[in-house]
């Protein structure tokens, strides 16, 4: 429904709604059968039918909709509350059912809710939501209208307030300062039940409409693409689909090339996964980060408490680390074709980097992205090493293209989101980044 700009919905900083005015399925599974399933169905439980009611309504707005503020509170209810988590299940396999994992969620869910009574709590800029659609919602943060726009592609893992974690280490408010229009592609739970969303809708239809949506409110302006990690290889994809309608890509911390020793977190994901039989379901948040845990326990476990440790003199990277932690806390569920797709497609089959890779019936790799690209590396991450972003950046065509590496850094809790919250990286890394963009804007 369409209404006057005047009632667009507007986000507080604690995320709350205010007045304005103050690629096709693939049916094949992942590896053998048996061992630990992560398949995901949906149970019915009279008692729940009145929350997963709700969540399965929720709030949809085409694209180039405005939303009313009831709308917006609509919307915010998407957010799945405790009830509708713990109806994502699987079918009981031999190591019992996935609403453990549920259960997990609700559980680390409530942990986050206690450091944010604490004042570790997010603490986001205000944002408008100008699109939606089940599985994505477009947020504008504002900025000039006189700089081409950048356009955030959030990874689907957990939330996205990762990228404006604190004032003083927030990516969205220093490309705010640089004069810079800020959108971002925010990842939703998936509807009640259904998980079959994919890359087609990850890497494709969803990043696609927040383009266009973007280039009509700029007068046709092309954005940049910006993304993090699996949102960095999201973005990456849909470059070498179109790349005529963006003006440049940037990627940070992005895994792109998945050949076997390019990581040892890619050599474990791949031994793990022909234990699993994926269904397309909803996958729980804690079953991706047990399973990342298990692939990486010197990422996801102890170098975290290396930096909680070497933190301690410092009050202020204490404070980012105890924020990276309650951030790690919240988890999001994933639509269980996603990630199917993801472990087989890159992670075992390296199509993308190979060139193999067929999202709307086209076959797209590093040869098809032919605009500037700046990729950023940090040297202490085992997830998005040099050697899983070289080799991709050595098939694209043309000369502009850049590589950054920077060193670690302490308070990050764990060093493949240094270049997001890290204080070092902003002061050192990130103007070269908004130099970057500049020349090419």
């Amino acid at each position: 429904m369409r209404v006057p700009d005047d009632r667009r919905r507007v986000y507080d900083a604690c995320g709350n709604a205010r007045d304005p005015s103050g690629v096709a399925p693939d049916d094949e599974g992942i590896g053998q059968t048996g061992g630990a399933s992560l398949g995901v169905t949906q149970v019915g439980l009279d008692s729940l039918a009145p929350c997963s009611a709700v969540a399965q309504a929720g709030s949809h707005a085409p694209t180039g909709s405005i939303l009313t503020n009831s709308e917006a509170s609509a919307e915010k209810s998407e957010q799945p509350c405790d009830a509708t988590l713990l109806c994502m299940t699987t079918r009981p396999s031999k190591t019992g059912p996935m609403s453990i994992f549920a259960l997990t969620d609700v559980v680390r869910r409530a942990q986050g809710n206690a450091l944010d009574l604490l004042g570790f709590g997010p603490s986001e800029c205000s944002y408008r939501v100008i699109a939606s659609a089940p599985n994505w919602r477009l947020r504008d943060y504002g900025g000039s209208l006189a700089r081409p726009p950048l356009l955030i592609i959030a990874a689907p893992i957990k939330r996205p307030y990762i990228w404006d974690l604190a004032p003083s280490v927030s990516v969205v408010r220093y490309c705010l300062h640089r004069g810079l229009r800020v959108y971002l592609l925010e990842w939703k739970p998936p509807p009640f039940g259904d998980g079959s969303a994919g890359l087609e809708t990850y890497g494709d239809r969803a990043i696609a409409e927040c383009v266009a949506r973007i280039s009509a409110e700029q007068d046709g302006q092309a954005p940049f693409l910006i993304g993090h990690s699996l949102g960095g290889t999201l973005a990456a994809t849909f470059a070498a689909l179109d790349p005529q309608c963006i003006r440049g890509l940037v990627l940070l911390g992005a895994p792109l090339s998945f050949q076997p020793g390019s990581s040892k977190f890619r050599d474990a994901v791949v031994a793990l996964a022909p234990s699993l039989s994926m269904e397309t379901g909803i996958v729980p948040g804690s079953a991706v980060s047990q399973f990342s845990a298990l692939a990486s326990p010197g990422t996801f476990i102890w170098s975290r408490v290396i930096d909680a440790t070497l933190s301690l003199p410092d009050i202020r990277a204490t404070e980012i680390h105890t924020r990276v932690e309650r951030w790690a806390l919240d988890e999001v569920a994933l639509p269980g074709m996603l990630v199917r797709q993801v472990l087989r497609w890159f992670y075992q089959e390296n199509r993308l980097c190979q060139g193999t890779l067929r999202v709307r019936d086209r076959t797209v790799g590093p040869s098809t992205i032919r605009v500037p690209t700046l990729a950023v590396v940090n040297a202490a991450d085992e997830i998005a090493p040099r050697a899983s972003v070289k080799p991709f950046l050595d098939q694209i065509p043309g000369r502009d293209v850049r590589l950054l590496e920077f060193p670690g850094e302490t308070g990050v809790g764990m060093q493949h989101l240094a270049i997001l919250v890290g204080s070092r990286a902003h002061a050192e890394v990130w103007p070269d980044i908004s130099d970057w963009l500049d020349a090419h804007g």
